[in-house]
């Protein structure tokens, strides 16, 4: 795929602006049982790879290790997921200090999603991306400047 492509079925250009990634898409991205999402998450995450657009957090990362290394159809090694971890500590990294927990209670309390979810959100906050790359929320939805998107959708 060229650079700044956009992916069929999602009228999207993944090379502008910065996309924080949540979970579930880097854990579709090393489960080939996930079928379509496997292939998409592989078209999303390579070219937020080649463009450096995407942004983690420390909760992305950790509920990653447990989803390949415990979750998944077929769980990896801890030794391989730390491998792909290390890999993926090259993105920016979004911290969840305090501060960011207690604004994420904030915002689980004005928007009623999970805390967890808002944890996320709140990440996505903290890091200036402009989307937030998730199946969990509702696909459009603008929350306090980051527009959620779900890449899954056609």
């Amino acid at each position: 795929m060229a650079r700044g492509e956009r992916f069929p079925g999602r009228e999207m250009n993944y090379t502008k602006g910065k996309f924080f990634v949540d979970t579930n898409l880097l854990v579709y991205a090393y489960d080939s049982s996930a079928g379509k999402k496997w292939r998409t998450s592989l078209e999303v995450l390579s070219l937020l790879w080649i463009q450096r657009t995407g942004v983690l957090s420390t909760q992305v990362i950790q509920e990653l290790f447990v989803s390949l290394t415990q979750k998944v159809k077929n769980p990896i090694l801890p030794e391989t997921a730390k491998e792909i971890i290390s890999d993926l500590l090259r993105w920016p990294l979004v911290v969840n200090d305090g501060e960011n927990i207690l604004r994420a209670v904030d915002l689980q309390i004005k928007y009623h999603f999970s805390f967890w979810d808002s944890l996320i959100l709140q990440a996505a906050i903290t890091s200036k991306s402009e989307f937030l790359l998730s199946e969990d929320f509702q696909d459009g939805q603008v929350i306090e400047s980051v527009t959620i998107l779900n890449p899954f959708l056609k």
